[in-house]
């Protein structure tokens, strides 16, 4: 108690040397507070093809929505593939052999 608390003579009071928060939240104002503050779950849907899609979004498997193809599935793939052949060709000119053989250590 000595290092916390001193007597002063001249007012005959005993104060504190750390600080009181005058107007502190107790714990159930801020349990209260942060009720809405807790994380939802997404809302998945089956889509027609059966694969699990998040609701008013393109299936990531079929392309289709609301009935619609809307997303060339078909496509996209080809794209994917010309990208990697490209950036894999990029690798093997500029010395390195792919990316997955790179490390950290040696990027330095």
């Amino acid at each position: 108690m000595k290092d916390y608390f001193y007597f002063r003579a001249s007012d005959g009071h005993i104060h504190s040397i750390y600080m009181v928060v005058r107007m502190r939240r107790n714990r159930s104002q801020t349990a209260k507070r942060r009720s809405h503050q807790g994380l939802t779950g997404t809302n998945a849907t089956r889509c027609e093809c059966g694969a699990l899609r998040v609701s008013h979004r393109a299936c990531p498997e079929c392309g289709r929505y609301r009935g619609r193809i809307v997303i060339d599935v078909v496509e996209r793939a080809k794209r994917e593939e010309r990208r990697t052949k490209k950036k894999e060709k990029e690798l093997r000119e500029s010395g390195r052999a792919s990316e997955k053989d790179e490390t950290p250590a040696e990027a330095k």
